[in-house]
């Protein structure tokens, strides 16, 4: 059955508000890259400019996530959701979440940056790696932004070897670090050991917002939703085997091969 028609503009409103939040999540998002995007020039560049506007626009993300607060409670006022929109809701205010944290990794970055100006984080012969767990990171960060556009669990399950790669560049930094041979400052080695650790967290996040994509898409957990689509592969598979056997199964009065 439909809805009640006197529920009907009550329900457009409803709409309305997802949508309204919807975008506000990639406002969100937009600006926590814009956050690692100025962090990791900085970072790199020895940039005060980088560091100061990534710190700015990491303020702005305290309004941006109070505005989502409140939408959320008034979504959640509104009516009684069904089941779909009600996951929409609570997967969006996690996401919030999760937001919020990532600007606050990526502020760390631009603080350690502006702290260390003019002299550089990174040293020279790190340089290659850490640029390249940035560019990870940044990856990461544009494959939620499309994830948040066109929910799609293939891409959001994807995310997670995307994160291993941050993970092996995490480790290999890290491993060089504590080498007897480290030519460097102990203050360096800290540094860097932190950096790597925003960058990795960083990443984790942007997994966790996959994570309640999945969970937006099809109420499962994604550990839960592939087992599920395990289980599922396999009973088709045994669908499929049944019907060949009983395609080829000899008739009655048959000879096998006749």
């Amino acid at each position: 059955m439909g809805e009640e028609p006197q529920n009907a503009p009550l329900r457009t409103v409803y709409r309305e508000h997802l949508e309204a939040f919807a975008n506000d999540l990639l406002d969100m998002c937009d600006t926590v890259r814009h956050v690692m995007s100025n962090a990791s020039a900085a970072l790199l560049n020895q940039s005060l400019e980088n560091a100061e506007e990534a710190l700015s626009s990491a303020d702005a993300l305290t309004e941006m996530a109070q505005r989502c607060e409140e939408r959320s409670m008034q979504l959640l006022a509104l009516e009684n959701p069904v089941a779909s929109d009600l996951r929409q809701v609570l997967s969006s205010i996690y996401i919030v979440e999760d937001f919020q944290r990532m600007g606050v990794l990526a502020a760390h970055i631009a603080t350690t940056a502006r702290l260390r100006h003019p002299s550089p984080v990174v040293p020279d012969t790190m340089e290659p790696c850490v640029a390249e767990l940035a560019r990870l990171a940044e990856d990461l960060g544009s494959k939620t932004h499309a994830l948040l556009e066109d929910p799609d669990t293939g891409v959001a399950l994807g995310l997670r070897d995307d994160d291993d790669d941050v993970d092996v560049m995490e480790n290999y930094i890290l491993h060089a670090l504590t080498q007897q041979e480290w030519p460097h400052s102990v203050r360096e080695a800290v540094d860097l050991a932190l950096i790597c650790r925003y960058y990795e967290r960083y990443s984790d996040h942007c997994v966790n917002v996959a994570a309640r994509t999945v969970f937006l898409i099809t109420g499962l957990k994604p550990d839960a939703y592939l087992e599920q689509q395990r289980a599922r592969d396999g009973f088709e598979m045994e669908e499929k085997i049944a019907a060949i056997e009983e395609r080829f199964r000899p008739r009655r009065g048959e000879q096998p091969g006749a």
